[in-house]
């Protein structure tokens, strides 16, 4: 069988021309024309494009065909070869970005409010992606995440392990997906990085012998100083003081909106917390100033900033914060009562048991923390505590 040559495909009229061993030209009346690939296999006549006649030239062809009749002749189907080939390097082209985004949707039941507010992602979003968002997830070595993290290893050691720990998520769910990834390219890259040196510290307490003094300070019928005055009396963090709302009190009860609460805690339920005399008086006190249901509104609008409350004991030189005073509480609670350890971490909305002993464990102990919290108010009253104003 003659073999075909430039000059002849160039001045080939429609038809078929082979060119011999399989391969053979479709030309078109506008010219053009594809090239296809004729075999046998298990005694079955089959036919591939190898494309068309304008991208692919006579000797690529041959060479096509040369690499498909090889196939063949070891008894592999050179069809479903290549679509096998097709859906690998499909699977390989899954940027990092749209993995990440995948998994983050996939995870988002068991974030608090679905991760709207983005503390899952934003490690992702602001440390890796920027950099590695573009590249395909299973192209990403242990090198790339060194990287990427070591600029922030060391100087935002908190944020990185988070970092980290997300990619690990991520790669994990890229896997899930029939990705070819390496799942211990993170473990990898953390070893590269090595040990961090940052010293996580925790947030300066006052001691709980000095908190009635602080809290005879509070004098004012301020919206400041109320809110930190219910932030001591109940334990509770400083969002769900700052967004407090009137219809959340009922009596001698504040239910805190699970929305409201921390991480896992929030997803879970509601919160209650027991009011005692001086929380109830702080509150009718805070009633006054009360705009758009909120107990302790922002002087322009919305609530008080997280930072409102800081400001104001660093202004009387003070190195403890309000969080601190959820340390006071519960160093207060070990050294001066018998409160057994679960109702001292209840106090605190502290998950110590695992969520399948919470579910047989139909109590919040609220009778047993209210004997606490008054017991507590009447020790943080007992410097010449504020009178009502």
């Amino acid at each position: 069988m003659s073999k075909l040559s430039a000059l002849q495909i160039k001045n080939a009229t429609p038809g078929k021309y082979e060119d011999g061993h399989g391969l053979r030209l479709i030309k078109r009346e506008d010219g053009g024309g594809q090239w296809v690939y004729r075999y046998m296999l298990n005694g079955r006549r089959r036919e591939m494009g190898l494309g068309g006649l304008g991208p692919i030239s006579l000797k690529d062809a041959r060479e096509l065909a040369s690499g498909f009749r090889t196939l063949v002749a070891k008894g592999i189907d050179p069809i479903k070869y290549r679509e096998q080939q097709r859906r690998e390097a499909a699977r390989n082209e899954h940027l990092l970005k749209d993995v990440a985004h995948d998994a983050f949707e996939s995870r988002k039941a068991s974030l608090k409010g679905d991760g709207i507010a983005g503390r899952w992602f934003s490690p992702l979003e602001l440390h890796v992606l920027p950099k590695l968002g573009k590249k395909p997830v299973s192209q990403i070595d242990q090198q790339d995440i060194r990287a990427t993290l070591e600029p922030i290893w060391h100087t935002k050691a908190s944020t990185a392990q988070k970092a980290a720990d997300r990619l690990k998520i991520v790669i994990d769910h890229a896997a899930a997906l029939g990705l070819d990834v390496d799942l211990q390219v993170v473990a990898k890259a953390k070893r590269l990085l090595g040990h961090q040196r940052h010293e996580i510290k925790s947030i300066p307490s006052m001691p709980w012998s000095e908190v009635p003094d602080f809290y005879a300070t509070l004098e004012e019928p301020t919206v400041t100083h109320l809110a930190l005055r219910l932030l001591i009396l109940t334990g509770a963090r400083s969002k769900p003081i700052r967004f407090a709302r009137l219809e959340e009190f009922d009596g001698n009860v504040w239910t805190i909106p699970a929305a409201n609460m921390k991480a896992r805690v929030g997803a879970e339920r509601d919160y209650r917390i027991p009011l005692s005399h001086e929380a109830i008086r702080v509150i009718e006190l805070a009633q006054r100033m009360e705009r758009g249901g909120y107990l302790f509104p922002s002087s322009r609008r919305g609530v008080i900033s997280d930072a409102t409350m800081a400001r104001l004991m660093e202004r009387q030189g003070l190195d403890a914060r309000p969080h601190g005073f959820r340390s006071s509480l519960r160093t207060w609670l070990a050294e001066m009562t018998d409160a057994p350890h679960e109702v001292a971490e209840a106090m605190l909305a502290h998950m110590s048991e695992s969520k399948v002993v919470r579910t047989y464990r139909q109590t919040d102990y609220l009778d047993r923390r209210r004997l606490l919290l008054q017991e507590w108010a009447d020790f943080c009253t007992s410097k010449s505590a504020p009178e009502a104003r």
